[in-house]
């Protein structure tokens, strides 16, 4: 299965390479072609994302309420998730979705023909950029180098654009972690195929302009329509009664 999924993401690339004439051209179509299927259920995802952030605080406090009795805390966040569509796996999808296509590239991009370049700036997108500075030097390999840098930074930035839905006592953490995951990214990049890096670039790119563009007003109105359920839903009031103590007898 997975050697048919090789052969046929490498004729799918062969067949842009031949209708564009440029190898890293081919990658860049093929990650469009890929987030465009994906997209529908990037929207999904979103939108699950931000009903789990909503009732995340109601989740909570039904566990606070039935901390003792832990076989009515799971029934009563069963019935509160199927009444509010709540998935906690629902955002992975996309993600899990795309990671055999990312993980094949480093065979695929180990495939194609010697000079598969792109646009000239890259004598061939099968290189890493260690290889392409070791076999290369400078400024032969500086667009290898770039590249690199541009896979960290996007990282980075997939990141920083959504820190504005973190409360802000976790915002500076979310920021380091961006941080160290772009550094983390540098590290990894330096000794994958530049075709990989083309597909990560490209692909974060669309994802930070999808951000601006298409996630942030499905998060405001699922936000909203997520709220406005809540507030309609009844509110239970759990009342305990204290067992009355028996009067004390007058004595006589």
């Amino acid at each position: 299965m997975w050697d048919w999924f090789i052969s046929f993401l490498t004729t799918v690339l062969a067949t842009l390479q031949s209708l564009v004439g440029d190898w890293g051209i081919a990658v860049i179509i093929l990650t469009f072609i890929i987030r465009l299927l994906i997209m529908p259920l990037m929207t999904k995802s979103t939108a699950s994302t931000a009903r789990m952030q909503v009732l995340q605080p109601k989740l909570a406090e039904i566990q606070e309420r039935y901390a003792d009795d832990p076989e009515r805390q799971m029934a009563e966040m069963r019935k509160f998730q199927a009444e509010n569509n709540f998935n906690p796996l629902g955002g992975c999808l996309p993600m899990f979705i795309q990671m055999p296509v990312f993980f094949a590239l480093f065979t695929v991009a180990r495939n194609v023909p010697e000079g598969a370049s792109f646009l000239n700036i890259m004598p061939s997108i099968s290189m890493s950029v260690s290889e392409a500075v070791a076999s290369l030097g400078f400024p032969g390999a500086l667009s290898y180098v770039l590249f690199d840098a541009g896979f960290g930074l996007m990282t980075v930035a997939q990141m920083l654009v959504n820190v504005k839905n973190v409360p802000e006592d976790q915002r500076q953490q979310n920021i380091m972690m961006g941080v160290m995951m772009g550094v983390m990214m540098v590290w990894f990049g330096w000794s994958v195929p530049a075709a990989v890096l083309l597909y990560y670039v490209t692909s974060a790119i669309w994802q930070v302009v999808q951000q601006q563009l298409v996630t942030k007003r499905v998060t405001e109105q699922v936000k909203a329509e997520t709220e406005a359920k809540l507030k309609e839903q009844p509110v239970e009031i759990n009342v305990t009664r204290r067992e009355r103590k028996p009067r004390p007898k007058k004595k006589s």
